[in-house]
């Protein structure tokens, strides 16, 4: 009796820690579609070999932004323990995606946005470290990032108040998370003043983007004549999904379109309705 009464136990014992160790399946579907989709961090982390990526190799970074005043790389976030992420705890992880912040505690400089990433929700920035701990390692060491910049000590005060996405059903304000917090978009489509998004021209775009595709040049997304004024829902979705402008001609990198196609339709409705609630400014926002 004794013995099937410490076997009973240690079974519970075990389930108990099976499950706290297993990640929340709602998590994992949450931070599955935020990285498949709106966050896009496999845009810079998947590794890639003369421009191509490498989706076998996972987020294992590489990726190079030779721009001034930096040289940056695109680190392995993948959970191997010598060149990822595989060391980090969760708190680790959630403090240097929301605070730029390393376990060791140097600071993440750009083109990570910081700025943006400090307002993901605790739900989906658990979300998606539950996914980045549930991939495959990959071993890939990254060459460090060269900066010519001095970068800041930190990117704000510690987040230690809880922090909640808007409500889905309040279209604009979850639009303007999608746009802000979660796609970052506005950090490549607002205008750049030495190297730092203009918030009160936001969403004028104008900002030139060099790469293997050539110059690209950050879209207008306010609703004026040089912008998104005209277009239907129906064409903003297939040029943020698809990369087609209204006329039909191709949108260039580094517009993430392989990962935008798969927003979802409610999403893809905020998103387009808070577009059409900014200031209409003409491109650049001047």
């Amino acid at each position: 009796m004794r013995i099937a009464h410490l076997a009973a136990i240690s079974a519970t014992l075990f389930a108990c820690i099976a499950s706290a160790a297993a990640p929340d399946a709602r998590l994992l579907e949450r931070g599955a579609y935020l990285m498949s989709g709106i966050v896009a961090c496999g845009n810079c982390h998947v590794a890639r070999e003369k421009g191509k990526p490498l989706f076998d190799r996972g987020l294992s970074g590489g990726m190079v932004f030779d721009e001034e005043p930096f040289k940056a790389y695109a680190s392995n976030i993948t959970p191997d323990a010598e060149t990822g992420i595989g060391k980090w705890s969760e708190a680790q992880l959630i403090k240097a995606i929301r605070e730029g912040i390393r376990p060791d505690g140097s600071v993440i400089g750009p083109p990570m946005p910081i700025a943006f990433y400090r307002g993901l929700a605790d739900d989906d920035v658990k979300a998606i470290v539950a996914w980045l701990r549930a991939q495959p390692p990959v071993k890939n060491s990254v060459p460090k990032s060269e900066y010519r910049i001095k970068l800041p000590p930190n990117y704000g005060p510690p987040i230690q108040a809880p922090v909640a996405a808007p409500a889905p059903k309040d279209t604009l304000r979850y639009g303007a998370y999608l746009a802000g917090a979660l796609g970052h978009c506005m950090d490549c489509h607002s205008p750049w003043v030495k190297g730092i998004p203009d918030m009160t021209r936001v969403g004028a775009g104008g900002n030139p983007f060099k790469g293997p595709w050539g110059v690209a040049v950050s879209r207008n997304l306010t609703p004026h004549d040089s912008g998104l004024k005209g277009w239907s829902d129906a064409e903003i979705a297939r040029a943020i999904r698809e990369g087609v402008r209204r006329d039909g001609s191709p949108l260039k990198p580094p517009m993430a379109f392989g990962w935008y196609k798969n927003i979802n339709d409610a999403d893809m409705r905020a998103l387009t309705a808070y577009l059409r609630s900014l200031k209409p400014l003409p491109l650049g926002g001047q």
